[in-house]
């Protein structure tokens, strides 16, 4: 007989991360981590670290690390909310302002934790297709709802939607909880922290783990007017007050104080990615214009899955996503520009093995 507790349990599919290999001398460019490493200050504030304060808990209130975010997006310390990730972040926003009856809406290809969550917290939802070219449609969100999420570029896509865009959504929604997801803004998207003061509906949340070469610190943040912070602040405290370490936030405090080191390693990235992206061009693939650290590919004549298992057989691990409208194309991570070249090499490899067959 079956166990009468079964249930009474929680029966949901998960978010299924890029694949972290165990492999050495592997290529990883699937997961849209950051190729260099945090800044030098970053080394220095870990190294100076007094670890006899980690028998205290730390600051709830992350004083120092929430002024220096402020500081960098010219708002107040209450317009700032931290949390272990930006996928903590969005999580607790969405138990925070999805409470409603109607759905909330996102695009149908986008990061796929959006529809977890809902079924997480039961959280009705609807999606809006994305058009032939990928791109979003901002008068799908003119339907009334619940709330609506938006990643600003999007994931796995890599196009990004300027201010004209952002402000027609907003206008659409105006009794409506508006989140923009800015995890890869800082690769040349448009950053909507700037509304934040003129739009109270509006939650900007963004990540330490791209562009500031922090994801295995758990760093995420939201911007948004003083009342919304002050709400995701209490949904937080209801069940754990100390969700950043005491060391990320002296990580963190440090990383985004060091704006030089910052502007130089994006750029790096932005240039490598534009070589990339015409190398591949080169070879017959079509690219999406990329305003992240990764590009989103396809070719006309080759089965992007088997290109897929190919590399990754080479040992150089990119993304497939095994989903409608997208199963033959792939995500690629911009590394250093010598993997990039391994990549690139093997790809040569692979058209040339699949011409000889």
């Amino acid at each position: 007989m079956d166990k009468l507790w079964r249930k009474n349990i929680r029966d949901i599919k998960p978010y299924v991360p890029g694949e972290q290999s165990k492999e050495k001398d592997i290529v990883k460019i699937n997961a849209n981590e950051n190729p260099y490493p945090p800044s030098p200050m970053v080394q220095k504030a870990i190294n100076d670290f007094n670890c006899g304060k980690l028998r205290f808990y730390p600051d709830a209130n992350a004083t120092e690390f929430k002024s220096a975010v402020a500081d960098y997006y010219e708002l107040e310390a209450e317009n700032v909310f931290l949390g272990n990730g930006s996928d903590d972040v969005i999580a607790l926003a969405f138990q925070a302002f999805f409470n409603g009856d109607k759905p909330i809406a996102f695009p149908d290809i986008t990061y796929s934790f959006y529809p977890v969550w809902c079924r997480m917290f039961e959280i009705p939802f609807k999606t809006y297709p994305l058009g032939e070219d990928f791109r979003i449609n901002a008068e799908d969100y003119k339907e009334e709802n619940g709330g609506v999420v938006i990643p600003n570029p999007n994931a796995p896509t890599s196009i990004g939607e300027g201010r004209e865009f952002i402000e027609k959504l907003l206008e659409y929604n105006r009794d409506a909880i508006v989140i923009i997801d800015e995890a890869y803004v800082d690769f040349g998207g448009y950053s909507s922290a700037e509304l934040v003061e003129k739009y109270d509906n509006l939650l900007v949340t963004g990540s330490f783990s791209k562009s500031r070469s922090l994801a295995g610190m758990r760093i995420g943040f939201a911007l948004g007017s003083k009342e919304l912070i002050g709400v995701l602040e209490a949904v937080k405290n209801s069940y754990n007050s100390y969700t950043v370490s005491s060391i990320s936030m002296a990580a963190g405090t440090a990383a985004i104080n060091d704006r030089e080191y910052f502007n130089k390693t994006v750029s790096m990235v932005i240039e490598t990615r534009e070589r990339v992206k015409a190398e591949l061009e080169e070879l017959g693939f079509k690219v999406l214009e990329s305003q992240t650290n990764f590009l989103f590919a396809t070719h006309g004549s080759y089965s992007m899955k088997d290109y897929f298992e190919w590399l990754k057989g080479q040992k150089v691990f990119i993304r497939y996503f095994n989903l409608p409208r997208i199963d033959n194309y792939v995500r690629i991570t911009i590394g250093t520009n010598e993997e990039m070249n391994i990549f690139l090499a093997k790809t040569r490899e692979y058209i040339d093995f699949i011409k000889q067959k």
